[in-house]
């Protein structure tokens, strides 16, 4: 939700761009309307390094220069502008060896393909060239903190060599090799050819005088003379390094010291600057949170008011004239009504959480906030399909209690019967145990002979097994007694099953 275009606070100013001015052409064309260049339109920078026949106006420079700082700053990068001779390398012509350098072999030494070699041939140049120690892994480095440029007062086809030996897999500069053809001041270096904002630039030269536009920008190297002929060119009446067989040391040479200071100026650039940049993001918006965080909780020690600062909005609690934006999670609060009454923006949090990861201020339009209405209809479809779930819940329990009881009711009946049926057994039985003894007695006075004996003896074994069977009868009589409690058990299931059902029956409705 957003106000009118000419409200305070609006992001965006709908803007038709016409030719003329154009931005640029290519190839003699204008990149914007077609038009063919002409006399009138020359003013501009020729960027041929990057495109041949690209010709830049003031107005797009700024544009491109002004992304490419948001990127390089996204990307916690600086801007590296490198020299070549005598700060990268050293080179020679062959005709300038000294005999002690062709007496040493040193051309034969730059012909040879070793591994990690750090001295070439040109053969096309006829020209010798020599790394300067360290810088492998100077560019290593380096390359992780800054977007880098190599600048040579030599010509293009020497460039693009050096270039070449610098950064074989073209992974350092790309297109960005700069040469003497592409300067705009004869003699003079300037930065209006590079594509990086000047504030974040920093320049690596062992020349002074070349950069007197920028000498702010400027680090001062100290020059790398390795061939004889370097050293003559400087009047230095000394060795050659080549001539001594020594050079640099790796690991406190001048590219081993320089990249601990690009490392500090980088620490210290970003400590300070991101801060400035992220407060731009937000820059002019007066911001109102209604319902977004929680109550008895102090909204200033809340993480996206907080977030909102460092991002350069000024927040408060109370909504007044001056405010541009309400930030809240739905139509239903006081404040949230006032935005939309007052033409206000009227925005979800999500936008200042996009504005910090994106470093740049969202359209409010993308970020709408839902009104309540929907989630209250969501909310009541939802509590009543749940009050649904727990009547049938509800009905279920009542049905399982009901089974459960007219289960251990028949159960009980069952066991009664049981019980009764074994207690007529155990009194039977008794009966025929008294019947035996008494007949087994007048056996034995009736006849003192050996049947009689016997017959007394089968008498005995009777009344054992029957003894035996009333002793069985007494377990049945004891498994009916256990039978009268289960059944008990099972009337109180009932009456649980019928306590539950309506618990549940409750709680659906």
């Amino acid at each position: 939700m957003r106000p009118d275009d000419d409200a305070i606070g609006s992001s965006k100013d709908v803007q038709i761009e016409v030719c003329p001015p154009h931005p640029g052409f290519f190839g003699g064309l204008c990149f914007r309307c077609g038009k063919r260049q002409d006399e009138e339109d020359v003013p501009g920078v020729a960027f041929g390094y990057i495109h041949k026949g690209l010709r830049l106006g003031a107005s797009e420079i700024d544009r491109i220069r002004g992304a490419d700082l948001k990127n390089l700053l996204r990307e916690r990068k600086l801007v590296l502008i490198l020299d070549l001779d005598h700060t990268l390398i050293n080179s020679t012509k062959l005709f300038d060896l000294s005999n002690a350098e062709i007496e040493l072999g040193i051309q034969s030494a730059a012909s040879k393909d070793v591994p990690d070699r750090n001295l070439f041939t040109l053969d096309t140049m006829q020209m010798l060239t020599k790394l300067r120690p360290f810088v492998r892994n100077f560019l290593i480095e380096a390359s992780n903190m800054f977007e880098m440029y190599i600048y040579t007062m030599g010509d293009k086809a020497y460039a693009i060599e050096i270039a070449k030996l610098l950064d074989p897999d073209n992974v350092y500069f790309g297109s960005k090799v700069i040469s003497n053809s592409d300067c705009t001041q004869q003699h003079q270096k300037g930065l209006d050819v590079v594509l990086g904002a000047e504030s974040v630039a920093v320049i690596l030269d062992d020349t002074e005088y070349v950069w007197q536009k920028h000498k702010e920008n400027l680090i001062l190297m100290e020059r790398y003379h390795y061939f004889a002929s370097s050293c003559r060119q400087f009047g230095f009446g000394v060795r050659s390094l080549s001539e001594s067989m020594q050079d640099e040391r790796e690991n406190d040479g001048a590219l081993a010291t320089i990249l601990d200071v690009l490392r500090r100026l980088h620490r210290i650039f970003f400590d300070s600057v991101i801060k400035r940049v992220r407060q731009e993001v937000l820059e002019g918006c007066k911001l109102v949170f209604t319902r977004v965080f929680p109550l008895h909780h102090r909204p200033q020690d809340q993480m996206l008011w907080k977030m909102a600062e460092q991002l350069g909005a000024v927040c408060c609690t109370d909504v007044d004239s001056t405010v541009t934006h309400v930030i809240a999670l739905d139509l239903g609060t006081e404040k949230a009504r006032w935005a939309v009454k007052n033409n206000k923006f009227l925005v979800h949090p999500r936008w200042i959480e996009a504005a910090n990861f994106r470093w740049h201020r969202q359209q409010e339009d993308d970020f709408p906030v839902a009104p309540p209405r929907e989630k209250s209809k969501e909310n009541s479809a939802s509590t009543k399909e749940k009050g649904k779930e727990n009547v049938a819940d509800a009905a279920s329990t009542k049905k399982k209690g009901k089974e459960t009881a007219a289960s251990a009711k028949e159960n009980g009946k069952e066991n009664a019967a049981d019980a009764a049926r074994a207690k007529e057994r155990s009194k039977e039985n008794a009966d025929d145990d008294a019947g035996a003894k008494e007949k087994g007695k007048e056996n034995a006075d009736d006849d003192a002979g050996a049947g009689a004996k016997e017959k007394g003896k089968e008498n005995a074994a009777d009344a054992a097994s029957k003894k035996e069977r009333s002793k069985e009868n007494a377990d049945d009589a004891a498994n009916t007694k256990k039978a009268k409690k289960i059944a008990d058990n099972g009337v109180n299931a009932n009456k649980i099953g019928t306590s539950d059902a309506a618990a549940s029956g409750a709680t659906g409705s």
